[in-house]
């Protein structure tokens, strides 16, 4: 229990806690820039009351003593006290190094001061979907397959959820095939509600002797492509899910984080990486209508890997640390007032 009260304390001292409830006014000095909006870096670190900026190479850190966020040059990779987002734009120079204004809103901003995302909502209700399911085995290895380690994460995390105090419905309880638009259907008929759905992952050839660990999906926000593939003209017709872009990456900040925390305990002697948060156009993502994430809980086809998520150990402490890690979030998104603003 001590450990316990420990990691909430942690968690909402690095990101959900640590910024004054009303940063700086400032008058955004925006560029367009290959037909996106686009801030600079030395705003952000004047709003949010950072108090360095400074550049090594291609990474630029703007911190204070609670917070640290690393951007590359060039790049879309960004790490808010080391755990690693996917931006949707890249940081650019334009004369100065700028970061898109969807990132702004879509990411730095609801992390950072989740209490001020609008439209957010006290929720009662935790939809778990595990992913796959009856002739959809999805991922598999000489140990088992990703249909089953899903359901079985699945119900832990039903179990612990439970115990503090919430209601809970799976999509589905046993080895049965739902199609992705059933799944949806399902978990729109529930109010006051958030979806997390559970998956496992795989790679190529190519990649099975090193692609590992955990990576954790939001939906694209509008304009946004999923991610590793270009911008299509269907990328610009926002989804029922987007009504809560900002919810979404918040909750999935909540999760990643505090799954990498407890999954690489020093005791347990994981070493699970850290994959990052990213965006995609998932269908159970875009057409549900509650916050929602979609967790990748490790590589069925990692040859170390597979045989960690085979455990209980594994299964369990990644199940406590989502269900504590949406405890955490419900917490933290209470008492909200405006958010920043940026046209």
């Amino acid at each position: 229990m001590r450990s316990l009260v420990f990691l909430r304390g942690l968690f909402f001292f690095l990101f959900l806690a640590m910024l004054p409830a009303s940063a700086k006014q400032v008058e955004w000095k925006m560029k367009e820039y290959r037909g996106n909006k686009y801030i600079p870096l030395s705003q952000v670190k004047e709003f949010y009351n950072l108090t360095s900026m400074t550049q090594s190479g291609r990474e630029i850190t703007l911190k204070n003593a609670e917070l640290t966020l690393k951007f590359l040059a060039g790049g879309q990779e960004v790490f808010m006290n080391d755990v690693k987002f996917i931006f949707s734009h890249a940081i650019v120079a334009i004369g100065t190094y700028h970061m898109s204004v969807t990132d702004l809103l879509k990411v730095i901003e609801p992390v950072l001061r989740p209490a001020k995302i609008p439209g957010a909502k006290a929720f009662d209700t935790v939809v778990i979907d595990p992913g796959h399911g009856g002739k959809d085995n999805g991922a598999t290895n000489t140990l088992g397959t990703e249909a089953g380690y899903n359901l079985i994460v699945s119900r832990y995390l039903k179990e612990r959820l439970e115990k503090r105090g919430f209601k809970v419905v799976m999509t589905r309880e046993t080895d049965v095939f739902l199609t992705l638009q059933e799944r949806v259907q399902f978990a729109n008929k529930y109010q006051n509600a958030i979806f997390v759905s559970i998956h496992f992952n795989a790679a190529g050839a190519r990649g099975r002797s090193s692609a590992r660990g955990i990576e954790t999906f939001t939906l694209s926000p509008e304009g946004v492509a999923h991610y590793g593939r270009s911008l299509k003209e269907s990328d610009f017709i926002k989804k029922p899910g987007n009504s809560h872009d900002s919810a979404n990456i918040a909750l999935a900040t909540a999760v990643h984080w505090t799954s990498l925390k407890r999954l690489n305990d020093p005791k347990l002697q994981m070493g699970i990486k850290d994959r990052g948060i990213r965006r995609a156009r998932f269908s159970v993502l875009s057409g549900v209508k509650h916050p929602a994430i979609l967790l990748e809980g490790g590589f069925l086809s990692h040859p170390k890997e597979k045989y960690l998520i085979n455990t209980k150990t594994y299964q369990q402490t990644l199940a406590n640390a989502v269900g504590d890690a949406i405890y955490f979030y419900r917490q933290a998104t209470l008492g909200k007032t405006n958010s920043v603003k940026a046209k």
